[in-house]
């Protein structure tokens, strides 16, 4: 167990965490979530951490049906919390179940948490420029994307459409770019010690989208507009990365009377959607996927023994 890492991965509603959980039960695996808007404490129903009646968090984790789920409830919304900060995170949890002789298991559709954990990211440990972001901050976000053009048109080029209009994305690659720019950036070398096995559900569009839109109406009769209500009366702004989320922005002009409720949901499900066709479109980029789709027959059980020949293939040759 001393290196051994495995990985679902794929978009949203796939039904990743359910099946993760079987699956923990039969390879003594702890689950590691790789979820950017499941760090944030008090963010539940909308990002659908699904907790257990009553949950407590202890020692780090919360136990689903006695599976420990590490990764959930990392920090406050109004606290600061990128990429880098869940690496760091994720590897000292990975390092802890492995010390225990337990399967780590990462989880989730966050492609570039993933990614730095399974394969590393050159640019993770360039530190924040702050009074550069202060200056940017003041831009809009055609003079950002005018500067990061200027100044590295392939950067610009490289960033997937919503980044493109994302200010706070937009930013940092301006960051990135600059450093570059600059030559200050060293090539960080690649040091992931885990023998991992990754594996990829997914499924056709039109099947993804009923899931997606299921999950969301059943969040909005969970309570999400409360939820949404309550953190702001907490004093939380729509301008914090954590605000910005999916299924937290859509919300925004129906809480400030200028939508309707529909208007809000039927957003929410339309940007979900969009949200799973880039996920597909990131994962594309991990090497070593073996994808599944949940509409074949038996796929869990094929799942099931490619982890079994993995796992046991491996201990004969430590055995060896």
């Amino acid at each position: 167990m001393k290196d051994k890492l495995f990985v679902i991965c794929g978009p949203t509603a796939t039904g990743k965490t359910a099946f993760t959980l079987r699956l923990a039960k039969k390879f003594a695996g702890e689950i590691i979530s790789a979820d950017s808007r499941q760090v944030y404490k008090g963010m539940d129903i909308v990002t659908g951490k699904d907790l257990p009646p009553k949950a407590k968090l202890i020692n780090g984790h919360y136990l689903f049906d006695n599976i420990p789920v590490w990764g959930l409830d990392l920090v406050n919304p109004n606290e600061e919390f990128s990429v880098a900060h869940y690496q760091k995170i994720a590897q000292k949890i990975i390092k802890n179940i492995q010390s225990r002789k337990k399967l780590p298991i990462l989880v989730g559709g966050t492609g570039l948490y993933i990614k730095a954990i399974v394969e590393g990211i050159e640019t993770i440990g360039i530190p924040p420029n702050k009074k550069l972001r202060k200056d940017l901050q003041k831009l809009t976000t055609t003079q950002l994307q005018n500067y990061l053009k200027k100044i590295n048109i392939f950067h610009f080029n490289k960033l997937n459409r919503s980044d493109k209009h994302n200010p706070r994305r937009l930013i940092r690659a301006i960051e990135i770019a600059k450093l570059k720019q600059l030559n200050h950036i060293k090539k960080l070398k690649k040091n992931i010690p885990y023998n991992t096995l990754i594996v990829g559900l997914k499924s056709d569009n039109q099947t993804l989208y009923q899931r997606i839109d299921q999950r969301v109406e059943k969040r909005i009769k969970e309570g999400a507009q409360k939820e949404i209500r309550n953190l702001l009366k907490k004093g939380y702004s729509w301008k914090l990365p954590s605000m910005s989320a999916l299924g937290y922005r859509q919300w925004r002009l129906s809480f400030e009377g200028k939508e309707t409720k529909e208007q809000a949901i039927k957003k929410w499900k339309f940007t979900e959607h969009a949200y799973c066709r880039r996920q597909l479109t990131w994962f594309k980029k991990i090497k070593k996927i073996h994808w599944f789709d949940i509409k074949t027959k038996k796929f869990a059980k094929k799942i099931e023994n490619q982890v079994k020949d993995w796992y046991h293939k491996n201990q004969d040759a430590k055995k060896n």
